[in-house]
């Protein structure tokens, strides 16, 4: 595929989740995401009725976190939380699948978790499943990807931008490999520049979460290899 500052643009999460984030901050993400028309912003819960009035009309979406970022809530709290930011405008939830269940090779009840998210915004969002691949090895990976698509999931995700590590190539690549042409892959976690983004897209991601987003579609024109 050849990528423009436009097709870039729509295959961008434009983040903000750090805990001290203020409205005006959150009103900056929007207009950012609308002049350049990122895919979606993706913020907390808290904020997703702010950004639903900022975004009116603009055909930017709003994707919430879940779970975040640790991934330990109880299942029916994460179900709860993606529920109520469906209801509020949300249209993608991206959750945080339970880490320590996944370590533990309770794969069952990880694909459980997954599906309870899955079920409680049915019809209203997409569930992206993060992850946190910096704590996984390879075989995990792919069994966190296996449990994501057969709960449901329409994306599996590499990190939350707070654990160890971000997104990698090769780990971008294994998770292609893993799910189903019908699952998306979004690389998050350190993507923060054209060259790093077009390696992630190269590598299989469909979708990027990063708080560069205005800093990549603008280095995006002077790479001219792609």
């Amino acid at each position: 595929m050849k990528w423009d500052k436009m097709n870039l643009a729509q295959a961008i999460d434009h983040t903000l989740l750090k805990p001290d984030a203020r409205t005006e901050a959150i009103r900056q993400l929007c207009e950012e995401a609308v002049r350049h028309q990122f895919y979606s912003v993706c913020v907390h819960s808290g904020w997703v009725p702010v950004c639903r009035e900022l975004l009116e009309g603009s055909g930017v979406r709003i994707s919430a976190v879940c779970g975040f970022p640790l991934g330990a809530n109880l299942s029916e709290v994460k179900a709860f939380e993606a529920a109520r930011s469906a209801d509020k405008g949300a249209t993608e939830i991206d959750m945080v699948l339970p880490i320590g269940l996944l370590l533990d090779n309770r794969i069952n009840e990880v694909e459980a978790d997954i599906r309870q998210v899955v079920d409680a915004v049915e019809g209203q969002a997409v569930v992206k499943v993060i992850l946190e691949t910096g704590n996984l090895n390879d075989e995990l990976i792919r069994a966190g990807c296996q449990a994501a698509e057969q709960a449901g999931a329409g994306f599996v995700k590499t990190s939350t931008g707070f654990g160890p590590g971000g997104a990698t190539v090769e780990h971008v690549r294994l998770m292609r490999q893993t799910v189903s042409s019908a699952v998306g892959v979004k690389a998050s976690g350190g993507v923060r520049d054209a060259h790093t983004a077009m390696a992630m897209l190269e590598a299989g991601a469909n979708r990027l979460g990063t708080s560069s987003g205005v800093a990549i579609v603008t280095g995006i024109q002077g790479l001219e290899a792609y």
